[in-house]
């Protein structure tokens, strides 16, 4: 005979068979049932300051560790504070299962209070999403969620739980595998078409592998670097892919498109073949799209069969699970001869590196290039969106996957905070690093209590400017320097608001004195906030203007 359970339990029961080990969010009235029942379970909850912290979080968690991050919190505005964090993580395919609870079944579009409709608010922003309306649908509902968040392409899955069905009690059956009838995703890919690509790359003269996010997803960095070293062709990342080719390797052409390397936007633009993999041809790397590559044959594969040519019409699709297709390809695939072609990148590299003034102000660059150096480049690094994220995708060399963790699809300010304490907790052997900028990080600010009561020492490098910088460097340079809200003083004392938290505040002005800072905060064992005061105008280039190709890139010193 099953045991009669209730549906609180019947979820934290699911949940630890999920091998679940921690849980970010916030209490409150239509979720009581559950955390009652957590208070006695092995799994460590996290309580945030704000649900979109918990969201975020969660999706640090899943993106350095690369299991499924958990969120939960109560109905109506517990629910909707989690929407940014889905559809941040939505964008960039993170896998995570976010709980919510909700009104009981007979309130259900009655207005009731703290009722939001979020299954619907949530459908755009989620791979599925599941209103549970019976407690005997609860223990398959959850193996479903971890499932489609898992799998293919990965992506969040929320459940929205009723408050009676948390009480309503019923025999509890968990089932082993998840059953879902319509859902297989395609793991391999065609033979036909994997042996087409290899035949193609055999006679191209100017190759380019133009690696994505999907790289990582899918565990295929040891994949990807075989494949390059056996043919020699150059590698270029988009943001959401650094890390996923070794930055060191002589290939690296480092990350492409809009702040990409000139070297890497100049090799795409003359390529003959682009070897897209696990990539989606979005806007910040294609530029314009009309103007992109127009040499170029493009092979593409994808888990997706969607993101294939969606945006770029491709030659050869390859559908399948990225990983299991480049070991298939990396058997058969021969390399093409392309001496004339890599002496022309090295010349790229050698006339247009990244470079910055040296002189003057604290430069961002340099705290970058010092995090790195204190770091022997083996932190996890998070970063928040705008002129920090591009400086610390710049600057800081990727040799590794699942170390870079950033916004690239919403762009969310206030995103690399919270996510650098889910990566932390997740990894708490790693040094972690929130890039940040002044900005960005007041967004979530408040998650400094987080860090601080459940003593997980972050570290957050605020390159501060007094600016929301890339919408004032945008203002500069498009907009006659006519500066309209992006002045942000009024800034409090962010080495006064660490040390409120029970934080470490560390501010720093002078060239001389960011290495001893750095060193300072990595050994002190707590949550550590660095003020770095940069130059005001410092901006990141290059930088290709909106709607422009990707040969016409804006450069100059910051």
């Amino acid at each position: 005979m099953a045991k009669k359970m209730t549906g609180a339990e019947i979820l934290i029961e699911s949940l630890i068979r999920e091998k679940v080990e921690v849980i970010f969010g916030i209490c409150g009235g239509a979720v009581l049932p559950v955390f009652d029942v957590l208070y006695d379970a092995p799994i460590r909850f996290i309580l945030t300051r704000h649900e979109q912290g918990a969201a975020h979080m969660a999706d640090g968690y899943a993106r350095a560790t690369g299991r499924v991050g958990v969120c939960m919190a109560t109905s109506g505005p517990g629910a909707t504070n989690l929407t940014t964090g889905i559809a941040t993580a939505h964008m960039d395919s993170i896998p995570i299962v976010a709980i919510t609870g909700q009104v009981p079944t007979h309130l259900v579009g009655n207005d009731a209070f703290q009722e939001a409709d979020v299954t619907g608010i949530t459908r755009p922003i989620t791979k599925h999403n599941f209103l549970v309306k019976d407690v005997k649908d609860l223990a398959r509902t959850v193996k479903e969620a971890f499932h489609i968040a898992s799998t293919g392409r990965p992506g969040p899955v929320l459940i929205d739980l009723p408050k009676d069905v948390q009480i309503q009690e019923t025999e509890a059956k968990f089932p082993k595998e998840a059953e879902i009838r319509g859902y297989k995703p395609t793991l391999s890919g065609h033979p036909g078409q994997i042996k087409k690509a290899a035949q193609m790359i055999s006679r191209a003269t100017r190759p380019l592998i133009y690696a994505g996010g999907g790289v990582i997803l899918s565990g295929a960095s040891k994949e990807l670097i075989q494949l390059a070293n056996k043919t020699d062709i150059p590698v270029a990342t988009t943001l959401m892919a650094l890390g996923a080719f070794p930055e060191d390797s002589p290939l690296s052409l480092g990350m492409l498109g809009m702040h990409g390397t000139e070297y890497a936007n100049y090799a795409i633009m003359d390529s003959d073949l682009i070897i897209a993999i696990g990539a989606r041809f979005d806007d910040r790397v294609t530029g314009r799209l009309d103007k992109f590559a127009p040499e170029a044959k493009i092979i593409h594969i994808d888990i997706d069969p969607s993101a294939i040519s969606k945006n770029v019409q491709v030659d050869i699709p390859i559908v399948g699970d990225v990983k299991n297709v480049l070991k298939e390809l990396n058997k058969i695939v021969t390399k093409p001869k392309i001496s004339a072609w890599l002496k022309q990148i090295e010349q790229w590299k050698k006339n247009h590196p990244l470079t910055y003034k040296r002189g003057g102000r604290l430069k961002p660059q340099y705290v970058v290039e010092k995090i790195y150096e204190v770091t022997e480049g083996e932190a996890i690094i998070a970063t928040e969106v705008g002129q920090n994220q591009m400086w610390a995708a710049q600057y800081y060399q990727y040799t590794k996957p699942r170390a870079f963790l950033s916004s690239g699809g919403l762009g969310t300010m206030g995103y690399g905070f919270p996510a650098s304490i889910g990566a932390k907790v997740g990894c708490p052997n790693k040094i972690v690093f929130d890039i940040a900028g002044d900005g960005s990080f007041q967004m979530n600010i408040q998650e400094l209590a987080t860090a601080v009561h459940n003593k997980i020492p972050v570290k957050v490098a605020i390159l501060d400017n007094g600016y929301l910088g890339l919408v004032r460097q945008w203002q500069e340079l498009f907009y006659k320097r006519r500066y309209s809200a992006v002045d942000l003083s009024g800034n409090p004392d962010f080495v006064k608001v660490a040390e409120a938290y029970g934080a470490v505040g560390i501010r720093v002005e002078k060239k001389e004195d960011v290495l001893p800072a750095l060193k300072k905060a990595i050994s002190i064992n707590k949550p550590v906030v660095l003020d770095f005061i940069i130059d005001p105008e410092a901006n990141v280039f290059p930088m290709v203007p909106g709607g422009a190709p990707l040969t016409e890139m804006l450069r100059g010193l910051a």
